[in-house]
């Protein structure tokens, strides 16, 4: 049986741990102490509730956040300190250029592995691949429903409860998206990170009344040739900010535990 180890207990976790698959079990759930009675209530008490990872004595076969910026800034370094390997579902922290050399630095020195996680979007292999040949240009459309962008700065850039069509109110590169909508735009990041680099990934946001979708597009371009990608994806019902396919690649990284081990 392999053991995680979660950052968060928010949407995308409880998505996880409803999903997890065979084989994979949670053993410490890295929460604000407000929530730990919620955990111990929906494990039986099986799942230990702690407030940093290095109150965990085991190790982890896998820590996987699926919490926020935050946290990846509040405990990244720790997880990959000890060596456990970590996979993270907010990538948008990374636009932090010394953050995310420290996390590298960090994980190489004590033999771990950084997993980005591909999120709400689908190709980013093939966006890896292109840029081994010369990738030139990368662009990402984000639109999404008013209530998607509630609570973020979008909210003082557009009228979200009278706009009655689509309304770009970003643009600008990956590197300003990620820091300047933490909650919002981890994808651009990810494609960032995968493409041409956080400063070069043009990026532009939109809010469309007529959705209840989270949409993704990317136009890539370069030796190879160019590709576009569209994505529509259904959010989770517990929080409209998070797609439902990046739950499930946190997921998908949890079976590949399981698949990797029957493949050893």
């Amino acid at each position: 049986m392999k053991k995680i180890m979660l950052i968060g207990f928010g949407g995308m976790a409880h998505e996880v741990i409803a999903r997890l698959p065979q084989g994979v079990s949670v053993g410490w759930i890295v929460a604000r102490e407000r929530h730990h009675a919620a955990i111990a209530q929906l494990s039986g008490g099986a799942i230990k509730a702690i407030s940093h990872p290095i109150e965990c004595s085991e190790r982890p076969d896998l820590v996987l956040e699926c919490a926020s910026q935050q946290a990846v800034k509040e405990f990244g370094e720790a997880v990959l300190s000890r060596g456990w390997d970590l996979a993270l579902a907010s990538t948008g922290a990374l636009a932090q250029a010394q953050l995310f050399e420290t996390l590298r630095t960090t994980a190489r020195i004590n033999h771990a592995k950084l997993t980005i996680l591909s999120g709400a979007v689908a190709g980013m292999d093939g966006l890896a691949a292109a840029r081994e040949g010369g990738l030139e240009s990368v662009t990402y459309v984000s639109n999404k429903s008013p209530a998607s962008w509630r609570g973020s700065p979008a909210e003082q850039l557009v009228d979200l409860d009278n706009v009655s069509e689509a309304t770009v109110f970003f643009e600008g590169s990956a590197r300003e998206a990620a820091q300047t909508f933490p909650a919002n735009a981890n994808v651009a990041a990810t494609i960032a990170l995968m493409g041409i680099g956080m400063d070069n990934t043009q990026v532009q946001l939109r809010v469309d009344p007529h959705t209840r979708r989270n949409t993704h597009r990317i136009q890539a371009a370069g030796a190879f040739g160019e590709f576009h990608i569209e994505l529509n994806g259904n959010t989770l019902s517990s929080n409209p900010k998070t797609s439902m396919l990046a739950a499930l690649s946190a997921v998908e990284a949890c079976r590949r535990l399981v698949d990797d081990g029957l493949a050893a």
